[in-house]
């Protein structure tokens, strides 16, 4: 069986207040012909279709012709879930109605019998896996062992692995912060929002082994873990400037017979690149005109009196320009290159403590600053489902 594994789409997303609906149509009119070209027996969206819980029209709408064109048109099953950005409520409706003509989308986990596909050799069982806070897997199955994304995700893989049937062959959808073993890394992209703080948001890749192949969303560069056989396809779209290298694009996955699988990844090619230029103002405007997308770079020494009209004149789609912080001594270069901006939400709080009071912040401060952030993270996601329902 082949299918393609593609995620974090995040329609109606507005980068540095740009609408990116236009771009990402041009992306997907691409898909489209690559379902045509390559003829897949199914198309998988591991999670983030929308970037918010009330999306735009125009993202709305968007996502609409593109589902009836691979769906009713073209006669591919689409097997999606909801990820954090998305509204679990929203996405869930109607989709009984939906599931008989071939779109299956689990908004939330109430129900983890798998979606099956049929091919030459049998049956492929789809478990279709949404994000979820650990609160909700706590209540759902009167586990109070439950705190963290890893230990709700063992949970849930424990219920999935009890029913399994192991001559089947299996294939996990799942949005989550995977790393090899669960230990807490940097997130791939600054447009990434976080699960959950100081490490909780880790999920263990060690809970996919009893299947074939897991399909991941949430970060954004495409990439494996633990094995070949977890991977995340990354966004379509470059969506800030920390995945300016970023290749965007996604995944062909092939499963044989006895459950082997091949992956090969395909690029997509956007209608305007976003990438980083650096340089001084001058070097800046005999560049050749270009439509792209930049965040630029000024490395000149002086202030530049209307920079950003300047490079307009070059780059009409610049996004952003700054000054590039010259370090005093070399020793300073790597501390004077990370902009505040990149920082995560915990860093940031460090940063400012210590600029306000000169001083580290004690491990309670840290603590009690960690519990109130998340506190907001769980706030914010319930909230958006609240609005959704009314």
């Amino acid at each position: 069986m082949k299918f393609f594994h593609t995620a974090d789409w995040h329609l109606g997303k507005l980068v540095q207040g740009v609408y990116m609906t236009d771009d990402q149509r041009y992306i997907l009119e691409q898909f489209l012909q690559a379902i045509d070209e390559e003829q897949p027996d199914a198309v998988i969206i591991a999670g983030d279709l929308y970037d918010r819980a009330l999306p735009p029209v125009e993202a709305v709408d968007l996502l609409d012709d593109i589902m009836a064109e691979i769906v009713l048109k073209r006669k591919v099953p689409v097997l999606s879930i909801a990820g954090n950005h998305d509204s679990p409520t929203r996405l869930q409706f109607g989709s009984k109605l939906m599931r008989e003509t071939g779109l299956h989308i689990a908004g939330n986990i109430t129900n983890l019998e798998p979606v099956i596909l049929n091919d030459e050799f049998g049956e492929v069982h789809f478990h279709l896996v949404p994000f979820v806070e650990p609160s909700t897997v706590k209540s759902i199955y009167g586990d109070d062992t439950i705190s963290t994304h890893d230990e709700a995700m063992r949970k849930i893989v424990e219920e999935i692995e009890g029913k399994m049937d192991k001559s089947k062959r299996h294939v996990f959808i799942g949005h989550a912060f995977v790393t090899p073993y669960g230990e807490k890394q940097g997130n791939t992209s600054d447009s990434e929002r976080p699960l959950a703080i100081g490490g909780s948001e880790c999920v263990s890749a060690e809970h996919f082994k009893p299947f074939h192949y897991t399909a991941l969303g949430h970060l954004h560069k495409a990439h494996f873990v633990l094995n070949e056989t977890i991977r995340y396809s990354g966004s379509p779209l470059k969506y800030s400037s920390s995945e300016a290298n970023h290749e965007k694009g996604y995944l062909i996955v092939d499963i044989n017979q006895d459950g082997q699988v091949s992956v090969e990844k395909r690029r997509f090619n956007p209608r305007r690149d976003l990438r980083i230029v650096e340089g001084s103002i001058q070097e800046i405007l005999r560049t050749p005109i270009s439509e792209d997308y930049v965040f630029v770079r000024l490395t000149d020494l002086t202030p530049v009196v209307g920079a950003m009209e300047q490079i307009r004149t070059v780059y009409p789609n610049a996004m952003h320009v700054e000054r590039k912080t010259l370090p005093r001594d070399p020793f300073e270069e790597e501390a004077k290159a990370l902009r505040r901006e990149q920082l995560d939400d915990v860093s940031l709080f460090k940063a400012f403590h210590k600029e306000i009071l000169g001083q580290e912040p004690s491990e309670i401060a840290q603590q009690l600053f960690e519990e109130v952030l998340q506190e907001m993270l769980s706030e914010e996601r319930e909230t958006a489902k609240e609005v959704v329902v009314k």
